[in-house]
């Protein structure tokens, strides 16, 4: 098993397969984004290798992430690849998190590679919103998207930034919209990482605000439910469907976690709210044996911090941490 130095088992690693996505959204990107060059990244078949070698050491769980994935060239393989191991039980679970672009013709084979369940994000229903806050995104698409998936038999959470007035109007219609159609729900603090266009500190909407707002509406009960990320679940009585809150702002999530994360390049953090990292790809790259990518896991999970350092910056105006998310894998 992998242990820090807190006792914290690393059972769940989220794998950034690609740091482009074909949406730019407000609040994670600059619309003018310098991507990586394709040499940087690394090939399907060194994810293939270095989750196999993850999975020999005790993890349990993996997420695919990006950037979008799914626009990430003859992805379908490494998920049928990953598929594999869950159904030889050496991998408990493998999920996708997507904006759902690509779900009308890819949800089919996702579900028939072994995936159970997807989380899609999606901060608005109202479709000029979408595309004031994705810049690039169609909303039909993604809906088209949900469908297909929810037609394949894939269990759907929504995952949904919360933005101070953006989309706050619309939590109310999103948690029915969610019990109607047999979704969970995942609000999310937005985070500051990255360099975007506009203000960050202006779209920070404490989700302990929001919660007390639903609750003059919704029933909420809270629920030892958990899926191994960093979701504090409650569940909705008049919709019977599960609603999460991550809170990595107003409720630090660090003392139950489980999980490191992996970009496309290779770099692993230990935590997201935190610059150290381990360099994996070459490790890879120069080792016929696995024994050095080993040891390389073991020395970075032996330095993960107890928690992160997440702040609002109102007096520089400056992200907490310096890379995108779709660099770090959303």
């Amino acid at each position: 098993m992998l242990v820090d130095p807190f006792g914290r088992e690393i059972t769940y690693v989220r794998i950034s397969v690609t740091d482009r996505c074909d949406f730019r959204c407000v609040y994670c990107m600059a619309e003018h984004m310098t991507f990586l060059p394709k040499r940087d990244l690394l090939t399907l078949e060194e994810l293939l290798r270095l989750s196999d070698v993850f999975i020999r050491m005790g993890v349990k769980k993996i997420r695919l992430t990006g950037g979008e994935p799914l626009v990430r060239r003859n992805i379908v393989w490494l998920i049928e690849q990953l598929g594999e191991r869950v159904k030889r039980r050496e991998l408990e679970e493998l999920t996708i998190t997507t904006n759902g672009s690509q779900l009308p013709q890819l949800a089919e084979r996702i579900a028939a590679a072994g995936v159970r369940r997807i989380n899609v994000s999606l901060d608005t229903l109202d479709p000029a919103r979408f595309e004031a806050i994705t810049r690039w995104g169609r909303f039909t698409q993604v809906m088209a998207g949900i469908e297909a998936a929810k037609a394949a038999g894939l269990a759907i959470k929504i995952n949904m930034v919360a933005l101070r007035g953006v989309n706050e109007d619309e939590f109310d219609r999103m948690i029915a919209w969610c019990g109607e159609q047999g979704f969970d729900l995942t609000l999310i603090e937005t985070m500051p990482m990255g360099e975007i266009d506009g203000d960050r500190t202006a779209q920070y909407l404490p989700l302990s605000i929001v919660r007390r707002r639903l609750e003059e509406k919704w029933t909420l009960t809270d629920i030892p439910y958990r899926t191994g990320g960093p979701a504090r679940y409650v569940r909705v009585e008049e919709t019977g469907r599960r609603l999460g809150f991550i809170t990595p702002l107003s409720h630090n999530f660090c003392e139950s976690c489980n999980r490191v994360r992996v970009t496309c390049t290779g770099t692993m953090y230990m935590c997201l709210g935190q610059e150290d990292k381990a360099e994996l790809r070459e490790v890879l790259r120069t080792s016929e044996s696995d024994g050095p990518v080993e040891a390389a896991i073991r020395a970075a999970i032996a330095r993960k911090p107890k928690g992160h350092d997440f702040v609002i910056d109102r007096r520089h105006r400056r992200p907490a941490v310096a890379r995108h998310m779709s660099v770090t894998g959303g």
